[in-house]
């Protein structure tokens, strides 16, 4: 019987558990089972005999943890060629006894050690005990390796690859999983599948975990992952219990009888039992087979959508895919309140998003001040509003730990645009004696965002599980004092992997140009779309402070002169609006977007210029 040729055409039955039927029989699990092989093989033999009996058209051999270093706990290093020899030719004897087809699967277990990178084994060492083990199992006359109860991924790809490099058999590769349906080390079914395959493995696997009911589970997120990939599951009679100083397994034979055939129709191409089994639940399962409809692979119904649980793949942001999409885009940036009360930011957050705001930018802590957290807002106001939000995110004041911790949360709550800067020093704000120490610099950030987050690693290179999606804006200044290190801090950022710049405030429309062509002489065209800044005048006064003590603010003469001669306070608002809009028009032809930040919260001002360019 070949064996990928079988499970292609049919569901194939395997056998059930060897360790728990040998302790029924009175083995301790403190002794060595492998070594029964050779002490006691009518045990085995016995056992094997049982399930071929029942049904089982596949046996898996007695030699789980027959490698090198769970049998040198026993003082038997040097027997594992033997013993895994030994687990083979019991099998075929039986086999050969029963004058039937079966297949024989030489199993291999855990090493029972911790390979690096968590644990001090390394991994050429592992695959050599995998070889070791593998060779002889081949050599005996195995007809593929089954691989299985494995929980770490860098230790089940080191057997696959013994493995394929040792012999020739079929691989197959199992996983087990914990209660809340990830391997111990926090990788889920989807993630396991696909890297299972992308190892070699022929078979993919799972087996051992609690009942059918969780593998069933388990294997559809499996085939949802892998739709082309063969499937491997065996499943415990259900989560163990200790009852009398006894180990009991709840699910009875007429369970894993129902379950079967649930199993064939999920995708399964091989099913049979793990701890807790016996030959009356491989004989169920085989009765189940016999008495249903004729079933072909081909008619696989892969998956129920509700049961898959990977979260699906984020779509870019509104805001990315504007700007992809050449359109002009609004941003608009809110301070979060001094207290509790949400009530005012919400109510101009609604009136913003009405005018046709694309997004809220929340500032963090602006001018060192004491604030509501800036990702506590956005939340409030992406799920109230129903607006994108732009979490500013400075670099001062967090260290490295911090930094990651509140990037992981902000990903958790929902938030995608994230706009890095420096952030204002302590010594300016409501508390100069607190602490402004900072582990990055906003090019550094970015870069552990684009280069390691977002490919799912952290600052060490460990993995966060799944990536993010952040979009992530940097600080540009349009009008600085020193144009050269300007420009060396763009180019920083944009090879750390900005995504957009937010300026500073400007009020002439040519600002932008300038800095521009004189980045692209030095290193090319900046593919970067750039927000303008727009900070709206209300007033002579305001116009007045902003030109003559903000750094890096500049206001022409001609505007100064224009919302002087406004009079009244009415009037100045008027002329503020008429400017800002004026003054966009004109940047529409190098801006892919404003970034308006409202003036003493006057947020009606906004909403009218906004207005006035849609």
């Amino acid at each position: 019987m070949n064996f990928l040729e079988s499970i292609s055409q049919n569901t194939l039955l395997a056998d059930g558990a060897m360790g728990t039927m040998l302790h029924t029989r009175g083995v301790n699990f403190d002794k060595c089972f492998d070594e029964l092989n050779l002490t006691k093989p009518a045990a085995v033999a016995d056992i094997h005999r049982e399930y071929i009996e029942a049904g089982a058209q596949l046996i898996i051999t007695n030699t789980f943890g027959a490698n090198r270093f769970k049998l040198g706990k026993h003082g038997l290093a040097s027997e594992v060629t033997a013993i895994n020899r030994a687990g083979v030719e019991l099998a075929k004897k039986i086999i050969a006894a029963s004058f039937k087809d079966i297949l024989i699967a030489g199993d291999i277990g855990p090493l029972g050690v911790r390979i690096a990178p968590y644990g001090r084994v390394k991994p050429e060492e592992a695959r050599a005990a995998f070889a070791e083990q593998v060779k002889a199992l081949a050599e005996a006359g195995a007809d593929l390796i089954a691989i299985e109860t494995m929980s770490d991924l860098y230790e089940i790809q080191e057997a696959i690859k013994a493995a394929k490099q040792t012999c020739d058999l079929p691989v197959v590769a199992s996983v087990t999983f914990t209660r809340d349906d990830l391997t111990v080390l926090g990788d889920d079914p989807m993630k396991v599948a696909r890297k299972v395959k992308e190892a070699g493995a022929d078979v993919i696997g799972v087996n051992c975990s609690g009942g059918p009911s969780q593998l069933l589970r388990i294997l559809k997120q499996m085939k949802h992952a892998v739709p082309d990939g063969k499937f491997w599951v065996k499943p415990n009679a259900g989560w163990p219990e200790q009852v009398g100083g006894r180990i009991m397994y709840p699910a009875d034979a007429d369970y894993f009888g129902d379950y079967a055939l649930a199993f064939r129709e999920a995708g399964a191409n091989i099913v049979g039992g793990c701890c807790g089994t016996t030959p009356q639940h491989i004989f169920a399962m085989k009765k189940a087979f016999e008495t249903a409809p004729a079933f072909v692979m081909d008619s696989v119904t892969i998956v129920d959508e509700d049961e898959i649980t990977e979260e699906p793949a984020d779509q870019p942001t509104e805001l990315a895919q504007k700007l992809s999409a050449g359109k002009f885009s609004i941003c608009v940036e809110m301070d979060p309140p001094r207290g509790l009360s949400t009530h005012k930011l919400l109510a101009g957050a609604s009136l913003l998003y009405d005018a046709g705001a694309d997004v809220i930018n929340v500032a963090d802590s602006p001018m060192a001040r004491m604030r509501m957290s800036a990702w506590a807002v956005c939340d409030l106001v992406q799920r109230q509003i129903g607006v994108e939000t732009t979490l500013h995110f400075p670099t001062r004041g967090r260290n490295l730990l911090r930094v990651q911790g509140d990037l992981l949360a902000s990903h958790a709550i929902g938030l995608r645009n994230v706009f890095v800067v420096m952030g204002d020093p302590t010594s300016i704000g409501d508390y100069p004696e607190a602490t402004d120490n900072y582990d990055l610099v906003p090019s550094g950030l970015i870069k552990l965002i684009k280069q390691g987050f977002n490919m799912g690693v952290d600052h060490s290179g460990t993995s966060i599980g799944q990536p993010t999606n952040f979009f992530v804006g940097a600080a540009l200044n349009l009008c600085p004092q020193d144009v050269d290190n300007e420009i060396k801090n763009l180019h920083r950022k944009v090879k750390a992997g900005a995504d957009f710049f937010l300026t500073q405030p400007i009020y002439r429309a040519d600002d932008g140009p300038k800095l521009i062509q004189a980045y692209e002489a030095k290193h090319g065209k900046l593919q970067q779309p750039i927000l303008a800044g727009i900070l709206p005048l209300v007033s002579a006064k305001h116009a007045n402070f902003l030109h003559n003590e903000v750094p890096g603010i500049f206001i022409p003469e001609e505007a100064r002169k224009k919302i002087e001669s406004a009079g009244d306070a009415e009037r100045g608002v008027k002329v503020g609006v008429e400017l800002a809009v004026e003054l966009i028009e004109q940047i529409k032809g190098w801006a892919k977007g404003i970034y308006i930040m409202p003036q003493f919260h006057r947020y009606d001002m906004v909403a009218e210029i906004i207005e006035k360019i849609r």
